[in-house]
């Protein structure tokens, strides 16, 4: 049996370290296992779901030991079935769990204030969008995995305002996390199918604007690199690092990507895209000579597109 609990570690800490506090017990009304933690940044607070009471829990964000949470959705109005993801939007106040939308200041049995697409994974506020995952086939799902960008308010059933798959974007199989930072996409690709290690595992990057079958701006541990099933990810953008924790590791790793925080990207001129130009040369790990170049492409190619 898990032992259920939300664990917080110093920024630095390395190896057995062990966490600054946890919060865990039956006060804090968490399950066996949690697939999903949000921390809130304005309001200071933590939220997750519980999936197997069809409940969404939020925490004090300093929340520590036995704490109950400060605010619960449940109840049959929720309309909720078991979803172990959930995403939270800081800005707009609202909390995204199985294709429900509910306020973020929700309490109780209260009915969803609207759908939202299948597979939503992140939200970006800035830009007024959605940003989703889906296999190819849904139905077994299975097969090569693509990004859909939907309006932020589209419903369930709604088009996506552009598609990013296909071979060059090596998202072979499952997408298990996304986050947004600026005009950036950062995917974290679970490259294991079956049971076996592949190699195909990493973290890319994407602008907002890419569209149909480009590779990723960069990539940090992978493919053929440390990470085997990543499973959680976050952004720190104070210290330019992505933080992800990989399953089959039993490990939490850092990148430090600095490239992706200094630039921005923008919507394609009509001659020529940044993705254009970009998929001229493959990705290649930082540090690398191939690397170095990739990143000296990025800033000429930006300097050749510019207005």
């Amino acid at each position: 049996m898990a032992h259920p609990q939300i664990a917080a570690f110093a920024r630095l800490a390395e190896g057995k370290a062990a966490p600054t506090r946890r919060i865990e017990g039956q006060q804090t009304l968490m399950a066996r296992t949690v697939h999903a933690v949000e921390y809130d940044p304005i309001h200071d607070e933590i939220v997750v779901p519980n999936q197997f009471a069809q409940a969404i829990l939020t925490f004090r964000g300093s929340a520590n030991g036995g704490e109950a949470p400060i605010r619960v959705i449940q109840g049959s109005r929720t309309q909720m079935r078991g979803s172990s993801g959930l995403l939270l939007d800081p800005v707009n106040g609202e909390i995204y769990i199985g294709g429900l939308v509910f306020p973020r200041e929700a309490q109780g049995d209260v009915a969803p204030i609207r759908t939202s697409p299948g597979g939503v994974d992140a939200v970006a506020p800035t830009h007024n969008l959605l940003i989703a995952s889906q296999f190819s086939d849904e139905r077994t799902r299975s097969g090569p995995s693509r990004l859909l960008i939907y309006d932020r308010l589209a419903e369930r059933g709604a088009k996506p305002l552009r598609v990013i798959g296909g071979p060059r974007t090596m998202l072979d199989t499952d997408i298990k996390e996304i986050r947004v930072y600026g005009d950036w996409l950062v995917v974290g690709h679970d490259g294991v199918q079956g049971t076996t290690p592949s190699g195909r595992s990493f973290v890319g990057v994407w602008s907002i604007y890419d569209e149909g079958d480009v590779p990723p701006r960069w990539t940090v541990g992978g493919p053929g690199g440390m990470l085997i099933k990543p499973r959680g990810m976050d952004l720190d953008p104070k210290h330019q690092t992505i933080i992800v924790s990989d399953k089959e590791l039993n490990a939490v790793l850092t990148y430090h990507l600095p490239e992706m925080f200094r630039q921005s990207d923008g919507p394609p001129t009509g001659k020529a895209s940044r993705s254009d130009f970009g998929a001229l040369i493959p990705s290649a790990d930082r540090g690398s000579f191939a690397g170095d170049f990739q990143t000296f492409w990025r800033h000429l190619s930006g300097w050749l597109l510019a207005p």
